[in-house]
């Protein structure tokens, strides 16, 4: 073990009974106040390599190799010294603080009993010593706040709480497992803030496990990338970024959208990781590299990860040389023209009544949406982003009637449905369907694919009219799937395979607008540009309109035509895609926007970033005026008093509802 290292692994393997090699010679170190990137597709051995490095691997895991952090080896390590172990030396963030907190345990109690019960706090002084730590985490009023139970948190202070946890007692080794991937990009700029803030203060090391390249990019020192179990290329994080050796490493960044450029199409890596229990001959990543799929030495030998001399390590036969090229720009003479107004939303209203527990009477309401102005043009991608709770799921599944309208109209083809009977809506769904977040859920595991796909043609009486099977078949084959697919379960299927099913299923009715809630959120990066990829071709080939929800920037901006940015039930500000982004007008749009890490490393220290202060508030008790005044960095009395009216900017097809907007001039958050 290097001298000054604070974690050093060597020769780690993983293997479960009846799954295989989850991970394969694992090699790396960790030092004192570094931050180590472990990147790679889920499957890849990130979380695996974690739990084996925390002793939380279940029993049946056979781990061989080295694990030694300070003189302690952890492989060889009781029951007792773990215990020991990650209580003082060792702190864990995990991806969901849902699952982590205890829900029936005051938040203060849950900070600091692993302190208590290693005797590095007194018992007299532990409310005292968990009121610190939430106020260390930036937990506003954190005395009373230390009573109060994890459902009353939000989610991005529920990931604080986790981070206090973990940092508490000067721990040497912070391993954050995902921590940021369920959060919107202004909280996750929150956490990362207050991460690297604490991990000054104390001097650990920290290992940050993650999908998000542009998290990467931001905070990390060096960066090891998984494949199949092993790593297979790492070096300082300019390296990577820059100059990858390895083709998956290159496949990763050009698989990314990206916020700060717009390219004519991602270039995804194709095919699916491999499964552990079934990993091909010689090079694992050989089926899917454009350079070793015809090579016989990558066909039957795995290359060794070998230095380059500077730092850097690959493992591949015929590693890159030079800069990574950029992605080709769009042809600005290629945009299609748009037809007439498909969707016209006008002053949607959904509110959700509060009822008291006695007598179930009315005494209030959630403003879920509230007042929202919406036009879709044929063969047009509109994107609705925001926070989690600003109401964008709510208002595309009211215009999809799954929800009662309170006031409002929706008008579909010039045909007003908003308060239409169920018969008559039935037939308006076929030419508008709805592509949900999670591809996992939204397919009924105890169908085959095919019916699945064929279920909405059954519904409606055209199974047999519009071709049947042989119909079916086709969508598969639209969607980039194989008919042979058609007889397996859902539960046969990767998420991206899934996800395709859905799209498949949304086009078997071939109606004109969809509505495509999250629908690559909860995929890695590779994958999520090929379902990108295919969401254009479709809009192309078929003439589709998108309502396209989402709270990833990069993706809208590189699928969108127009976006729309909603808070707290409202729209915000409106206009062309290339417009909003480059011309932001209003401090809601410029927050969110400054919050999107770049994945280039060289970018970490020149952009300024615009933290918004405090939580959203409930829209059950909007703000007076502007309901985005409290956090707002421009407000001042008029902003609290009166709300402002949505209309057009001067001088931009902008529309915003703001009474300082205008070119960003933030103040120091």
């Amino acid at each position: 073990m290097p001298d000054d290292a604070v974690l050093s692994v060597r020769g780690l393997e993983v293997a479960f009974p009846g799954g295989g090699q989850a991970v394969r010679g694992v090699d790396f170190d960790v030092h004192a106040g570094e931050v180590l990137g472990i990147v790679g597709e889920s499957g890849s051995g990130k979380s695996v390599t974690a739990l084996a490095i925390t002793g939380l691997l279940d029993p049946s895991a056979r781990v061989r190799g080295s694990i030694r952090l300070g003189g302690l080896e952890v492989t060889a390590a009781d029951r007792e010294t773990l215990r020991r172990m990650r209580g003082r030396d060792v702190g864990t963030i995990f991806q969901d603080p849902t699952t982590t907190l205890n829900p029936v345990l005051p938040i203060g109690r849950q900070v600091i009993e692993g302190q208590v019960a290693h005797g590095l706090v007194a018992a007299g002084a532990a409310s005292a010593k968990a009121a610190a730590l939430l106020q260390e985490v930036d937990i506003p009023d954190p005395v009373a706040r230390a009573g109060q139970y994890p459902h009353q948190f939000s989610g991005g202070m529920r990931q604080r709480v986790v981070i206090a946890m973990a940092m508490a007692g000067q721990k040497r080794l912070i391993i954050a497992d995902e921590p940021t991937t369920a959060l919107d990009v202004t909280v996750q700029a929150q956490v990362l803030a207050v991460l690297a803030e604490r991990r000054r203060q104390t001097g650990a090391a920290v290992i940050l496990i993650t999908h998000d390249l542009g998290v990467v990019a931001e905070v990390a020192d060096r960066v090891a990338v998984m494949y199949a179990g092993r790593i297979v290329e790492s070096g300082p994080v300019e390296a990577i970024f820059h100059r990858p050796r390895h083709p998956y490493t290159a496949g990763l960044l050009r698989s990314l959208p990206r916020l700060d450029t717009v390219a004519a199409r991602l270039l995804p890596i194709e095919g699916q990781p491999p499964e552990a229990a079934r990993l091909p001959t010689g090079c694992t990543f050989r089926p899917r590299c454009a350079i070793g799929r015809d090579q016989t030495l990558c066909a039957t030998t795995d290359p060794a990860l070998r230095e380059d001399g500077q730092a850097s390590a690959a493992a591949c036969h015929f590693p890159l040389t030079g800069l990574l090229p950029p992605l080709p720009r769009p042809d600005a003479g290629a945009a299609t023209t748009k037809g007439e107004d498909l969707l016209v939303v006008e002053d949607l209203r959904v509110h959700f009544a509060i009822r008291s527990r006695l007598l179930r009477r009315t005494i209030g309401w959630v403003r879920a949406v509230d007042g929202v102005n919406l036009t879709i043009r044929a063969g047009e991608t509109l994107g609705l982003v925001g926070e989690s709770g600003c109401g964008k799921t709510t208002t595309g599944r009211a215009i999809m009637g799954l929800l009662a309208v309170r006031s409002g109209c929706v008008r579909f083809g010039g045909e007003d449905i908003t308060n239409m009977r169920r018969a008559e809506l039935r037939r308006i769904r076929r030419q508008m369907q709805y592509v949900f977040q999670d591809p996992f859920a939204s397919l009924n595991p105890i169908r085959t694919a095919g019916e699945i796909v064929a279920e909405p043609l059954r519904i409606h009486g055209l199974y047999e009219e519009i071709g049947g099977a042989a119909y079916v078949a086709g969508l598969f084959e639209r969607v980039g799937l194989s008919p042979d697919m058609m007889r397996r379960m859902p539960r046969q299927f990767s998420g991206g395979q899934k996800q395709r099913i859905g799209i498949a299923r949304a086009l078997a009715l071939q109606p004109k607008l969809l509505i495509l809630d999250e629908p690559v959120a909860a995929l890695d990066v590779s994958i999520q540009a090929q379902i990108v990829n295919l969401l254009q071709d479709l809009q192309q080939q078929l003439g589709l309109a998108y309502l396209f929800i989402a709270h990833d920037l990069s993706v809208v901006r590189h699928i969108c035509d127009r976006v729309a940015v909603m808070y707290l039930g409202r729209i915000v500000e409106q206009s062309n895609r290339d417009v909003l982004y480059e011309n932001p007008v209003h401090p809601y749009t410029q927050s969110l926007l400054s919050a999107v890490p770049l994945p280039d490393p060289d970018l970490r220290d020149r952009t300024r970033r615009i933290v918004l202060r405090g939580e959203i508030p409930s829209p059950a008790r909007l703000p007076s005026g502007c309901t985005f005044h409290p956090r707002c960095f421009r407000a001042d009395a008029i902003c609290a008093a009166e709300v402002p009216e949505f209309t057009c900017y001067p001088g931009l097809p902008t529309l915003c509802a703001c009474h300082h907007a205008g070119p960003t001039r933030p103040e120091p958050a």
